[in-house]
This record gives C-alpha cells, sequence and structure tokens, in this order.
C-alpha cells in the first residue's frame, strides 16, 4: 500500500516542524506528513539550552549574523535577509510563544521551558491537519515518474516533493550519495577539551575571561573559560572547536594551547604592571591576592607554577621567578589530550556539500522537487542560538519555495 502526500517531510525535529508549518500556513490545501524514526518528535528541542532551548540570538543584522557559523557564513547571508532572528521572534509572539533576551545574547521562551516550544509545534501540526508519524525508518529514497517515493520498514510513502530535515544523518547521508549528491564527510564540533594538568586540577568551577590559541595554527579565540573535572569548557573553547573542527579531527585531539589568563594584555604590559605591584606591594606575599580579575586560586596556582613560594613577598621576586609568572599569565601552555561532547547538544560539521544547494529556494540542484532543511547540510554554528536560526530560516524559505 502507497500512502500518498503533497509533500513529505523526513526528519521530526526543529527544521521539519518549522518547514511543515509554514508550507500549510501559506496554504492550507497541501496534504503535508512528517516522518520521524524515532518514537517521539522534538527530542534535541527538548534537551538544548539545558532543557529550555535556545530559540535564536538577538543578533538581528544578517552580516553579523553569519559570522557565528563557521561553515555557510557566505551561504547564509542572502537566506538571513529572507528571514533572520527577528522574524523568528515575531513568528513565535504570533504562534503564542514569548521570547526573552539573556545579558549574552541567547533568546529563550520566557517560561524558561523547551516545552513550550514542543506545544507550539504539535498544537499548530494537529490544528493544520498536518500527518506527524513516528517509528518511520527511511530505507530508501528514490523517483519515480515525476515523484518521490519513501520508504520505511512498514510503509510506501509518495509524494510530489520531498524535504529531508534529518539533521546529521548518516544513513541519509548514504542514500543522498547513491542520487549523485556529494557528502562533506562529518567531524565534531562544538566540544570540550580534555587536559590533564597538575595547575588546574584542584581548580574545577574557576572561570576567566581569556584568549585562547592553538599552536601551530591560526585558530584564536575570546571569552569565557570555564575549568572542570576533565580539563576546559566555556564559550571561549567551544567557538574554538567549532572553529577548528576539522583541524582538531586532523590532530585527533592531539594539540598545544596557550591561553592567555588576562585576555587582551600583552607580555610586556602584564611585565610593567607586575614591577608596579613590586614596588607598591614590597612587603606582601605574592600569592595571598589576585591583582587581576580573576579569582585567588587561579592566581595562587600560576604563581606556584612559577616556582614562587607561598611566602615569597613582592620585594624578593627574582627576575626570573618575575618573568615566570609573566609567562604563566600571558602564555600558559597546555597540552590537550582528546575531547569531550558537549552536554546532548551534539553538532556535526560536515554534510551535503553547499555548492549544490539554491540558497534562495534550498532545493536540491541535481534533483527537482527536493529541499534541505536544517544541519542535512554542511553548515554549522557555535553554541548560542545560532544552529536553530538556521534551522527556523532554511525552513521558512524551504516553505515560501513551495
Amino acid at each position: 500500500m502507497n500512502q500518498n502526500f503533497d509533500i513529505i517531510i523526513v526528519g521530526g525535529g526543529a527544521a521539519g516542524f518549522f518547514t511543515a508549518i509554514n508550507i500549510v500556513e501559506k496554504n492550507p490545501k497541501i496534504k503535508v506528513a512528517i516522518l520521524e524514526r524515532g518514537s517521539e518528535v522534538l527530542g534535541k528541542v527538548r534537551v538544548s539550552g539545558g532543557g529550555r532551548c535556545n530559540v535564536t540570538h538577538a543578533c538581528f543584522e544578517p552580516n553579523e549574523l553569519v559570522k557565528f557559523y563557521p561553515r555557510g557564513e557566505k551561504e547564509l547571508r542572502g537566506p538571513f535577509h529572507q528571514f533572520c532572528s527577528g522574524d523568528t521572534i515575531e513568528w513565535f509572539e504570533k504562534h503564542g510563544v514569548e521570547l526573552k533576551i539573556e545579558d549574552d545574547g541567547r533568546m529563550f521562551p520566557v517560561s524558561n521551558s523547551s516545552q513550550t516550544i514542543i506545544d507550539c509545534f504539535l498544537k499548530a501540526t494537529q490544528k493544520l491537519g498536518i500527518a506527524v508519524l513516528t517509528g518511520q525508518s527511511v530505507q530508501s529514497i528514490f523517483k519515480k515518474d515525476n515523484f518521490w517515493k519513501v520508504e520505511t520498514q512498514n510503509e510506501n510513502y509518495i509524494a510530489e516533493k520531498l524535504v529531508l530535515a534529518t539533521g546529521s544523518n548518516p544513513k541519509i547521508w548514504e542514500m543522498l550519495q547513491k542520487e549523485g549528491h556529494a557528502i562533506v564527510s562529518p567531524v565534531p564540533s562544538l566540544f570540550t577539551f580534555n587536559i590533564k594538568d597538575p595547575r588546574i586540577k584542584e581548580l574545577p568551577g574557576v572561570a576567566a575571561q581569556v584568549t585562547v590559541k592553538v599552536k601551530d595554527t591560526k585558530l584564536v579565540s575570546t571569552g569565557p573559560l570555564l575549568i572542570t573535572h576533565w580539563g576546559m569548557s566555556g564559550p571561549a573553547i567551544l567557538k574554538l572547536s567549532a572553529w577548528g573542527a576539522r583541524i582538531l579531527f586532523d590532530k585527533n585531539y592531539q594539540f598545544t594551547i596557550y591561553v592567555n589568563w588576562l585576555n587582551d594584555l600583552f607580555a610586556e604590559d602584564a611585565e610593567k604592571i607586575l614591577k608596579t605591584l613590586k614596588q607598591e606591594n614590597a612587603k606582601k606575599a605574592v600569592s595571598k591576592k589576585s591583582p587581576f580579575d580573576f579569582p585567588n586560586r587561579l592566581w595562587e596556582s600560576l604563581v606556584f607554577a612559577s616556582k614562587i613560594e607561598a611566602e615569597t613577598k613582592w620585594a624578593d621576586l627574582s627576575k626570573v621567578q618575575l618573568q615566570n609568572l609573566v609567562n604563566q599569565l600571558t602564555n600558559c601552555t597546555f597540552q590537550v589530550n582528546g575531547k569531550s561532547t558537549f552536554k546532548e547538544e551534539f553538532v556535526t560539521a560536515g554534510g551535503i556539500d553547499l555548492k549544490e544547494i539554491n540558497f534562495k529556494t534550498m532545493e536540491s540542484k541535481l534533483h527537482e522537487n527536493l529541499y534541505f532543511a536544517g544541519e542535512i547540510v554542511n553548515i554549522d554554528a557555535i553554541t548560542g542560538g545560532f544552529n536553530f536560526q538556521n534551522a527556523w530560516t532554511s525552513g521558512f524559505i524551504v516553505a515560501n519555495a513551495i
């Protein structure tokens, strides 16, 4: 038995639902089905942003917004002029969900719960008569007489148009390769660094505003760094992992980083400051209080790493000790040995080659009536609501085109 629809959307995640809802809102006569392989839909939405769902980011200028995408920066400029973060806010408000901006620019539902977004989507699909079919693991996709045929393990579906919104799904990528599409091989993005080092062993939970560089590369990142039980995390590290996804994969996650704990201060500036402190605090112990804007525990650790004893006074600092301290503060070397995935928000760099997609419509350049939405293509962003924005924008453009 074949089940016939006008449009089939494979993937019951953020991009799939957003596409389906926008299609039927624009044309209520269209018969749409969402096929989801799992037993429940919108799983990634549920866990995103620590269960609060980081819907988008308060960056409203398309040319600025694209800068948060290590892969897709050039391609997304046009799409963001069609549907940007401001449009996302308006769309959700129209559907009864109010969003709020946090200090770092991330945007969440006012309810602080991802369930609000899930309920919004489920209510809309129900109201619009969109078929949501779970437990549908796609086995094959092919075109027959101007129609797309999708076979799952228990059903056959036929549709005039097919939208793939399956995220990082290797099985679907494989099927697309058979249809002639090139796939950029996937590698992890957004991960934390595993570092075993006596200087940070006792400091989990300590955070500082830093600049981090990866040795022998052009990779540099600034922002908050968080010391964890297994090494280093926080926005500065996650940004580095996103921009360096390919490079760090090629290094097999074995590499050296330099951390400047003083962020934008150079070694010579740090040296001047330390020499002034040496004069002004002559009788005080160096290790006692951090003169910089980061926790005392970190300062103490860097002081000891500079071969300065706990009771050493500022006046007694030798030239060598002072130089050691400058190095620990501005060019602190750590050996990275592997990575850890960042929470459940696993993001992959890789997917359908961007050259094979028409970004005015998100349609395949190889096959008519085949569209893509969300992370199935080789686009990914740093953390902060940007990956969702790509899902909303691409879904909106597919809906418009259809």
